[in-house]
């Protein structure tokens, strides 16, 4: 395959790919293949508007191989810059776009992540929904900062495992942190995606399609868990329209 030209647009100052599902999928695939040590940024609204005030997380988004925009407002906001038709690609999408196209290409993928519960829940159901996927490996790191030693047998059993794709499922900011901190030394594609673990494991119910494809994914979530989500949505929401607005009225 043609390596890819890579477009981005800067959404609140941090950089966002413009890219169809096809792109991001091939892209993915090809570097998978060859083992390569790339980390990819699954960017909704609260990863923007907490990159755009934070200098630190802005440069690990900024510094990701891609970053795709998951959320509505932030594909509408390339679109406005002129990427005309840019989808929504969310992490729960492309995890299972992924696993799909790894049970053709029989790469092997790796969990890293969320709680013994929700991997047992997440490997079943993947089993059932992919039957020929090979799962290299999952785990679930404490919930704590790892020792030197405990991340180095991590890392290796990782890439002994010989998996492609590593499923990074530490939730935001900290997955990003972990997988800029890690490339050049896990041999595989690691995607942060969020809350996709709890998805796909049935823990979590996810919004009907219809509120998706409108969205509003967020208000479901938001109804969900209202006392643990209402200030990132009800308060990054309103962060993000203020300054989507400003950028517009700039022109940008």
């Amino acid at each position: 395959m043609t390596p890819l030209i890579r477009q981005t647009g800067r959404v609140l100052g941090v950089r966002i790919d413009a890219l169809t599902w096809d792109e991001a999928l091939s892209q993915l695939l090809d570097w998978a293949r060859e083992r390569q040590s790339r980390y990819v940024a699954i960017s909704n609204v609260h990863v923007v508007v907490s990159a755009s005030r934070d200098v630190a997380y802005r440069q690990v988004i900024d510094g990701a191989d891609m970053a795709t925009p998951d959320g509505e407002p932030v594909a509408w906001m390339l679109r406005r810059m002129g990427f005309a038709g840019q989808p929504r690609i969310s992490g729960p999408d492309l995890m299972t776009a992924l696993c799909e196209r790894c049970v053709d290409a029989g790469l092997p993928v790796y969990f890293y992540g969320s709680t013994e519960a929700t991997l047992t829940g997440l490997e079943a159901r993947l089993r059932d929904a992919f039957p020929g996927l090979v799962i290299a490996g999952m785990a679930s790191p404490p919930f704590r900062a790892l020792t030197v030693e405990e991340d180095a047998a991590a890392v290796a059993r990782m890439n002994d495992s010989g998996a492609g794709i590593v499923f990074v499922g530490l939730g935001c900011p900290k997955q990003e942190y972990w997988m800029a901190a890690h490339r050049g030394r896990v041999n595989a594609v690691m995607i942060g995606v969020g809350a996709a673990f709890d998805f796909h494991a049935g823990m979590v119910k996810r919004a009907p399609l219809w509120m998706r494809e409108h969205g509003l994914e967020w208000l479901h979530r938001l109804a969900s868990e209202p006392r643990r989500l209402w200030k990132r949505y009800l308060v990054t929401n309103t962060l993000f329209v203020l300054g989507a607005v400003r950028q517009l009225m700039r022109g940008e």
